[in-house]
């Protein structure tokens, strides 16, 4: 979204929470930047900067704001207008990609030189690769800081600093602040919490339909793996070496240890001390689960001036829920081909009893982690077909996982979307459904659009594919969203898919 000044500043004037993490304003006179939500008073339009990421605004010399606190702010959404190797660049470091590797690592993921990647993102973002780690960082230790009592090891290590001392000297050489002041600031003279549980919050651009988006992943929760009702979603991860359990709910809802709290755009998140050393990845993909980066004002608007007003009306804040982990996605479309969600629920729970590690979390629902690509890789075809698939299917799983287990398919919103959907598309047994569906929630594509599914059609008034296909060319660039509302006009959670 890229607006003039003037929309800068009527944004600003309004408060608007649509516009929340879209911008930063700079205020010349403190020295400080704000989100456009700020409670403070507002600064004479004169003495506002405005600025597209935090990372500007603080390579402007401008330091975050300690009352709206800009690491809270939604991220950026993918649809963003930034060419792909920057913006695969900023995923992958929003991700921490850059903790403990050079830049040119990270460029030879991505299959481009380091000054190539360097000067993509610096022409895009208006900062380094480095620079934006940096800032990435930073926010993020202030809301450890300032939200939990970790010690300052911990917050420093879980950051992606390499060492206490740097991020001492960086903190306060960006900030102008001591972390140990605003720790006791923020905490009082509370001791350093070293518990099991750790309490953080993911803000989100409202609305957003919670009911709609826990209804959707509560229908395709994968037994001991994955655990979800009205209100709350939990599940178990593993994270490189690291594993242990989340548990997501709306901000206001009450939980053991916390008292309910004012309403607020965000989902209170519990996890386990175990993943604090991969929290930066673990935000990340917990935000692409839920789609926390959306910007639903833009979208809706643009789906009701092609057709779909109606139906935007009626469900504002619909979200396109993503996955933790491509391959784990990937499983459960194909395993999804041709039976009903319910039934391709039970297979996965059935892939999990038998390939997924167990795990201890104190819950009996959630004792086992999602299979990895690795694992079923080295099954053999009967063994994965014993398990309650035809034979065909089966080879399908054991390509799908040989091929994430190799390197050669990267199932991640950073990878190159015609390259996967054509590697996809080459693998036995997965078609169209299935390519757009993988599209949809593992890459999270938002023009992905599963138009042979039965049931998109019939929301659609019964149409064909191909005339599905041809009315969703208005949906563009957003037909992801379009399914997603074709779906929840049903009334229900589609019962049935059609698969490759």
């Amino acid at each position: 979204m890229v607006l003039d000044r003037a929309s800068y500043c009527r944004a600003l004037d309004a408060r608007d929470p649509r516009f929340d993490g879209v911008f930063f304003v700079g205020i010349t006179t403190t020295g400080i930047y704000c989100r456009p939500v700020c409670p403070a008073r507002r600064a004479r339009r004169d003495r506002c900067r405005f600025f597209s990421h935090a990372a500007a605004a603080e390579r402007a010399g401008f330091r975050p704001c300690l009352r709206c606190r800009p690491e809270l702010a939604p991220g950026r959404a993918s649809v963003d207008a930034v060419p792909r190797v920057a913006w695969a660049a900023a995923l992958r470091i929003a991700a921490g990609g850059l903790n403990g590797r050079s830049v040119d690592d990270l460029a030879r993921e991505l299959g481009i030189g380091g000054r190539q990647l360097r000067r993509a993102v610096k022409q895009e973002l208006g900062v380094s690769p480095v620079e934006l780690a940096q800032t990435h960082r930073l926010l993020l230790a202030k809301q450890l800081l300032t939200d939990t009592r970790l010690g300052a090891a911990r917050v420093a290590f879980a950051s992606g600093f390499q060492s206490l001392r740097r991020f001492n000297a960086l903190f306060r050489e960006r900030y102008g602040l001591n972390p140990a002041a605003l720790r006791k600031r923020a905490n009082g003279s509370q001791r350093a919490d070293e518990s099991d549980l750790v309490r953080l919050t993911l803000a989100y651009r409202p609305p957003l339909a919670w009911e709609l988006l826990i209804g959707f992943l509560a229908a395709r929760a994968t037994p001991g793996v994955e655990q979800a009702d009205d209100r709350r979603y939990a599940r178990v991860m593993r994270i490189g070496d690291h594993t242990g359990f989340v548990r997501i709910e709306p901000a206001g809802q009450p939980s053991a240890g916390r008292s309910r709290r004012r309403s607020e755009h965000a989902l209170h998140l519990e996890l386990s001390a175990s993943l604090v050393p991969v929290l930066m990845p673990l935000l990340a993909r917990l935000r692409r689960l839920f789609d926390l980066d959306a910007e639903p004002a833009t979208i809706e608007a643009h789906l009701a001036s092609a057709g779909l007003g109606a139906l935007t009306r009626r469900q504002r804040g619909l979200r396109v829920p993503g996955s933790v982990d491509g391959f784990e996605l990937a499983l459960k479309a194909v395993l999804g081909q041709q039976v009903s969600v319910k039934g391709a629920t039970t297979l996965a729970g059935r892939f999990a009893a038998a390939f997924g590690e167990s795990i201890e979390t104190g819950d009996s629902a959630l004792n086992r982690l999602a299979p990895t690509a690795e694992r079923i890789a080295e099954a053999s075809v009967p063994a994965l077909a014993s398990l309650g698939i035809p034979r065909a299917r089966a080879a399908s799983v054991h390509a799908l996982a040989q091929a994430v287990a190799d390197g050669r398919l990267v199932l991640e919103p950073s990878a190159d979307i015609a390259t996967v959907t054509r590697q996809l598309a080459e693998l036995p047994g997965i078609g169209p459904w299935t390519v757009q569906y993988i599209a949809m929630r593992a890459l999270s594509w938002p023009d992905a659009f599963p138009a042979a599914d039965l049931w998109l059609r019939r929301a659609a008034g019964g149409l064909s594919t191909a005339a599905l296909l041809r009315n969703a060319e208005a949906w563009r660039p957003w037909r992801a969203y379009a399914a997603m509302h074709l779906w929840a006009s049903l009334g229900h959670s589609p019962p049935a898919l059609v698969g490759a």
